[in-house]
This record gives structure tokens, C-alpha cells and sequence, in this order.
């Protein structure tokens, strides 16, 4: 179960680039985390409506493997959860390329558990012992008994979630031994959903967008676990979920933002695209999935005053 982090990278198969596109034609294919394929996909169909001389092709999979294709020139746009890091801007430079990354949406990482599971309420610091494995069995998270060892599951190998949860979570400490890698965000959940003693961390933007049927699909086979930044909260109101207000007003704990990364030098189809990505358009797609739009403003009214 320990083998999270032992997979290759699939080799990219995609479509010869056409390198006479302009930013509304012409065929372009992009790197995606598959994190974020719902929102994604949602932009690339938009685009493709508004703009039919253009052909998207979208390749979703994990974090590395995206920022990899780009590194490789096998794709002019990743969309992932990170800037890039001083090895991929010299390679940049020994290119003579200047890359050109914009700031899409904010997103949240997600705590799922089985909707038996009593410990529906549950502090980073809590967080950080069951990711680390210094909590292994749920009665040592919260003293209620019958669920017995931990399983902590993850979506993919090499995915942005792993990367987060070891930078941001565990500092660096090794994860626990009972982790695995469920091979997608779906089956993370289908996992979840059939093992009662599970934990899952998923991107919020599979169960966000309420009015989608799969979301609410997804949303009866989980629950979602209120988190607290909080090692000693005072109440059930110290625990918040991943609800678009509190990523927008930044008191949910595990949130991260989204790039749209180009290395594309002129104004073509990847131009073209990230600029409608990162435009009102784009950005009233990322609002209407649940995400937090990098650019606009959000209008929050909070419904328990009177």
C-alpha cells in the first residue's frame, strides 16, 4: 500500500501542433492536472463554441507529468497548482523563452470520509498525525470506537494533492504506510464510499459545482470533513469546508492556486486561449464551478443575519 510515488509517466500521444495557428484557430494541445478536468473541460468547450475554427486537445493527468509535456515542448500550455521552480525557469532561459503564467482560480483540497465515519471534524494538526501515520486507528483521532485502522487514499501517483499534502501538511515527513493511490479522482471517491475506515483528499472542484448530476452523484456516496486551522477549536463553527465563500475570504485552511502556464513566444492558439481562460469569460466559468476566480470580484452574503 506504500506504493504511492513508484509509477512512470505515460509517454504523451497528441496531435502535431500547428504552429500558423492564431489566438481564436487552429489546433493546440494542452497539459492539464486532472484535478481540474471538470473546470477544464467546461473552458475548452466554451472556447471551441465561440471560436469553431480552433481545436483543443486536452490531456489530463498528473501534476508532473503536465509540467513534464511543457518542459518537453510536447504541449505550449500546462494548467497546474504551481509556478515554475529554479530548474525549469534556466532550462527556460537557456531557450531563450519567457514563459507566461496566468493566475486562473483558487482552489481548495477537500477531506473525505466514509458517511458512517463519526469524525466528520477534524484540525490540520490531526491532519498532519493521519497523513504522517503517528495516528493510525480512528479511535486514536477522536476516542470513538469500530472503524479500526486508518487507509489514507489519494487520486493519483505524482499528483498535485501528494505534492501539497507532503509541502504543506507533513513538511516534508514521510507519509504513513497504509497509502495508496486510488489512479483517479472518481475512483478516489468509489473507494471512499465502499471502505468505511478510508480517508480521501481530493480537489474540491469534483464536488463543487452543485448543480452538476455527477457532483451530486458524488456528494451522497461521501462526507465532507470540516477542517480547522485551529489546534484547539471552541466550537463546531471553528470547522469549516470547502464552500467557495471561505476559499474566497481565505479561512479554509488547504487552499492553493491555479496557473495557466504558456511557453508559447508569440500570439497563437495557447495565447488566444489563456487569455480567454484568465478573461471575464473564463473567470465566470471558474465562479459558476465553485472555484474562487482569480480576477473579479465575488459578491458574499452571509444569510445568518437578519
Amino acid at each position: 500500500m506504500s506504493g504511492l510515488l513508484l509509477a512512470g509517466c505515460n509517454q504523451y500521444q497528441g496531435p502535431v501542433e500547428d504552429t500558423s495557428d492564431t489566438p481564436t484557430s487552429g489546433t493546440l494541445s494542452i497539459s492539464v492536472d486532472e484535478t481540474f478536468a471538470p473546470i477544464l473541460q467546461s473552458q475548452v468547450d466554451t472556447f471551441q463554441k465561440l471560436y469553431p475554427a480552433a481545436r483543443i486537445t486536452a490531456s489530463y493527468k498528473p501534476e508532473a507529468e503536465a509540467m513534464q509535456d511543457l518542459m518537453n515542448n510536447k504541449v505550449r500550455v500546462a494548467v497546474v497548482t504551481r509556478q515554475l521552480n529554479a530548474q525549469e525557469q534556466a532550462e527556460f532561459q537557456r531557450l531563450k523563452i519567457v514563459p507566461r503564467i496566468a493566475r486562473l482560480a483558487v482552489d481548495g483540497l477537500a477531506i473525505v470520509v466514509h458517511p458512517s465515519n463519526a469524525d466528520s471534524l477534524l484540525t490540520v494538526a490531526k491532519l498532519r498525525d493521519i497523513f504522517t501515520g503517528k495516528l493510525q486507528q480512528w479511535p486514536e483521532v477522536s476516542g470513538k470506537k469500530g472503524l479500526g485502522e486508518i487507509n489514507v487514499v489519494f487520486d493519483t501517483n505524482y499528483s498535485s494533492t501528494t505534492r501539497f499534502v507532503q509541502d504543506s501538511l507533513t513538511k516534508g515527513a514521510p507519509l504513513t504506510k497504509r497509502v495508496f493511490a486510488a489512479k483517479s479522482n472518481p475512483a478516489l471517491l468509489d473507494y471512499v464510499a465502499t471502505h468505511p475506515n478510508a480517508i480521501g483528499i481530493i480537489g474540491v472542484n469534483w464536488i463543487s459545482d452543485r448543480d452538476d448530476a455527477s457532483v451530486q452523484s458524488f456528494l451522497k456516496k461521501v462526507r465532507i470533513v470540516g477542517v480547522s486551522a485551529n489546534p484547539t477549536p471552541r466550537s463546531a463553527d471553528d470547522y469549516l469546508q470547502p464552500y467557495q465563500a471561505y476559499l474566497a475570504l481565505k479561512t479554509y485552511p488547504l487552499r492553493r492556486d491555479v496557473y495557466l502556464v504558456s511557453r508559447e513566444a508569440r500570439a497563437g492558439l495557447g495565447t488566444g486561449f489563456a487569455s480567454f481562460a484568465a478573461g471575464n469569460k473564463g473567470q465566470l466559468i471558474v465562479l459558476k464551478s465553485g472555484l474562487v476566480p482569480a480576477t473579479g470580484q465575488m459578491r458574499i452574503i452571509d444569510t445568518n443575519k437578519r
